[in-house]
């Protein structure tokens, strides 16, 4: 399997490894780049960089990369981005940046990773053999050849010898295990789920067509609370206030014809609902052909549980 170890930045890694609980990071570049291309579920390592040792201390795995601006990577990721303040992050980026920094228009890359961990400073792994000092970004390797096979092994020894009860989460083995890892659909955070079903949609509300990204948002169907995961096929990108009356059952998709449906309800209890009402009957809009459809058990289980007809 291919995997990817990425130059890290080390006070990123530092915050992050402080903060208890995060379950997603996103591992940003302060400009747009070529997405690294790993299967979801794929190994990703983090690897210090050579003037700071060259060490690999930690890793995740790799959902999805995208674009974003620093406003909504910090909206959407918040701490999980590496620093503590939405003003310290945009300092790290400006940092990084050749060119001034406008946090609501400027795109910057965004590789978001899962089920993060972090290996404690006397389990950190010397660096692989055959990195060269000019690598700025990072390197594929193999779990199954030379160095690759080498640092995938000793990364699992350490990570379980860091966390017994727990094991590696990049890993669907109960223990440290050698060569080929099994590779497992990763477990996506909100953070996750809301760029992914952002891009599914290709940033526009799938009732409107609106494009403005600050008031689009990402709905989940049939409830986080009750489903207990985030799947992209449970999600659909929606303007605020679409998003709004979909939770409150003012409004539902037929799972039938994927057509949208309006509750009378609008009217009698408001006295209003013009142009809402101008919605019914509008086909919704399907995401892009790289992502699942929207799961009609779950559309089913709003339109006869949640939507007041």
């Amino acid at each position: 399997m291919r995997y990817w170890v990425g130059n890290t930045d080390d006070a990123w890694f530092n915050y992050l490894a402080s903060v208890a609980g995060i379950d997603e990071v996103n591992f940003w570049q302060p400009n747009k780049v070529r997405p690294v291309t790993l299967q979801p579920g794929a190994p990703w390592l983090f690897k210090l960089h050579v003037r700071k040792g060259g060490f690999v201390v930690g890793g995740a795995s790799f959902a999805h990369y995208t674009t974003m601006t620093p406003r909504l990577a910090w909206d959407t990721f918040g701490l999980s981005n590496g620093a503590s303040t939405y003003e310290d992050f945009v300092r790290l980026v400006s940092g990084y940046s050749t060119h001034p920094v406008d946090p609501l228009s400027t795109q910057i890359g965004a590789s978001i990773l899962v089920q993060p961990f972090f290996l404690p400073r006397d389990l950190w792994v010397s660096p692989p053999s055959d990195w060269a000092s000019n690598l700025t970004r990072g390197k594929s390797y193999d779990t199954q050849a030379g160095e690759g096979r080498r640092l995938w092994e000793q990364v699992q020894i350490n990570a379980a010898a860091a966390r017994p009860a727990n094991p590696l989460a990049i890993s669907d083995v109960p223990r440290p295990a050698y060569g080929n890892p099994v590779l497992v659909a990763p477990r996506l955070g909100q953070g996750a789920f809301r760029i992914m079903v952002t891009d599914a949609y290709e940033r526009r509300c799938v009732v409107t067509g609106e494009r403005t990204l600050p008031v689009l948002e990402a709905a989940h169907i049939k409830p986080y609370s009750i489903v207990g995961t985030h799947e992209v096929s449970n999600g659909l990108l929606l303007r605020s206030d679409i998003h709004r009356l979909f939770d409150l059952g003012y409004m539902t998709v037929d799972p039938a014809d994927l057509r949208v449906n309006v509750s009378r309800r609008i009217h009698e209890e408001f006295e209003n609902g013009h142009d809402y009402y101008a919605l019914q009957g509008r086909e919704l809009r399907l995401p892009a052909a790289s992502y699942p459809q929207p799961s009609r058990d779950m559309l089913n289980w709003h339109a006869q549980t949640v939507f007041r007809g």
